[in-house]
């Protein structure tokens, strides 16, 4: 895959994502849940009874046959202000959400690149052990020769070995990283993912490092959620204040009553269809210290969500500040490795014409192409590091998924 197709694809399945999703959708069934008491719940049963002397009470209600009864909160500034929490509880998840997608798209780009440079390196690293191949060989037909002593063999079967077992890390470590991608990518343990031959242009980076950090503190998911949570919260501490309110209800009740309940014996008049609608008025006179402490709690949580805001704020302007230094070191570091690679080249240009010439062995060239491998993964690993840091660079600054649609 490409870097583009990677990170696309970690957007669409990878599990993480999958998660919040859930997380928001139950944040939205908590709504409903909240709005429940603001709808009429009605229910019907029977409160069927064989009555010997007084009709007495099924339940809280007289023997009836059929019973119906209804209830709904007209007004309940609690479950109110708990129903907005509910709502600010929604806006906080799918800030989460967003929050999460950019973060999976982050650590794809950046398995991808370590799958890359795994790959890149340690095909670098297999041409070392082969270029050591030859000089192996070369070493033992001067030893055979009696034109070397045994030690310069056996000093070049050591290399060749370290070459070869840094060839075996380096792909033990390319099926790690692409598995590991992967597994960001929603694939299974078995599956692996391998990083395209492509030619990616540079990502474009913010150009100015004040307007980024004031840029990103406004546009920051992760302050935009701690926000919304102290505003739950503030939320929170009303609702636990409006327990002392009033609560007015709307209630109904039906009953069919039957004579074998004694009614016409005990009551001056018998009806057999009965009904009540009305209001039901409750005033709490002496609510405990439970409000009080319910409110110093939300104020002790929102006191420590403003903390934590303040600290975000810091940590992010901070974290951009120190992305520019990196993005600008490794800069530095890869136009060095350029360099010194084209040093390593132009000398193995020298050399091979000087072989023509006999005035160099076929060990020296190779050992001068062991040299210029070396440069080159240094090279890759240079470029590497610039583009970590570019990325992560672009990630703290919340423009990752523009730099992602920009490329082919």
């Amino acid at each position: 895959m490409t870097l583009r197709q990677a990170v696309e694809m970690a957007l669409r399945q990878n599990p993480d994502i999958v998660l919040a999703r859930l997380d928001e959708q139950k944040a939205q069934q908590a709504v409903r849940v909240a709005k429940d008491p603001f709808t009429p719940r009605i229910t019907v049963g029977s409160g069927l009874a064989y009555t010997n002397g007084f009709p007495m009470s099924v339940e809280g209600s007289a023997p009836s046959i059929v019973q119906a009864s209804a209830v709904q909160s007209l007004f309940n500034r609690p479950q109110s202000l708990g129903v907005a929490q509910a709502k600010e509880n929604v806006r906080g998840a799918a800030l989460a959400t967003t929050a999460r997608r950019d973060e999976v798209a982050y650590r794809a780009a950046a398995l991808y690149l370590d799958a890359e440079r795994a790959a890149r390196i340690g095909a670098l690293s297999s041409k070392d052990a082969e270029s050591l191949a030859k000089v192996l060989d070369a070493v033992h037909a001067l030893v055979e020769e009696q034109r070397a002593l045994p030690l310069a063999e056996k000093q070049a079967a050591l290399n060749l070995a370290r070459a070869r077992q840094a060839a075996d890390s380096w792909a033990d470590d390319q099926a790690a990283a692409e598995t590991t991608l992967a597994l960001a990518l929603g694939f299974t343990a078995e599956d692996r993912v391998r990083a395209a031959d492509e030619q990616r242009p540079a990502p474009v980076l913010p150009p100015s490092e004040e307007q980024t950090v004031q840029a990103a503190l406004e546009s920051s998911k992760e302050l935009r959620q701690l926000q919304s949570r102290i505003q739950a919260k503030e939320l929170e501490a009303r609702g636990a204040r409006a327990a002392r309110l009033p609560r007015v209800d709307l209630v109904a009740q039906y009953g069919m009553f039957a004579k074998f309940n004694n009614y016409d014996k005990y009551f001056a008049a018998f009806q057999r269809n009965n009904g009540q609608i009305g209001m039901s008025f409750q005033l709490p006179v002496f609510t405990g210290p439970g409000i009080g402490a319910q409110v110093a709690q939300a104020q002790a949580e929102i006191s420590r969500l403003r903390m934590e805001y303040n600290n975000s704020r810091n940590r992010i302007a901070a974290d951009l500040q120190q992305g520019f230094r990196t993005v600008k070191r490794a800069q530095s570091a890869a136009e060095v490795a350029r360099l010194d690679l084209e040093v390593a080249r132009a000398q193995l240009d020298v050399d091979l014409a000087q072989m023509q010439e006999g005035r160099l062995t076929m060990r020296q060239v190779e050992e001068a192409r062991i040299v210029e491998n070396d440069k080159w993964m240094a090279f890759y690993d240079a470029q590497y590091g610039v583009q970590k840091a570019q990325w992560s660079l672009l990630h703290l600054a919340g423009d990752l998924m523009g730099a992602v649609q920009a490329l082919p």
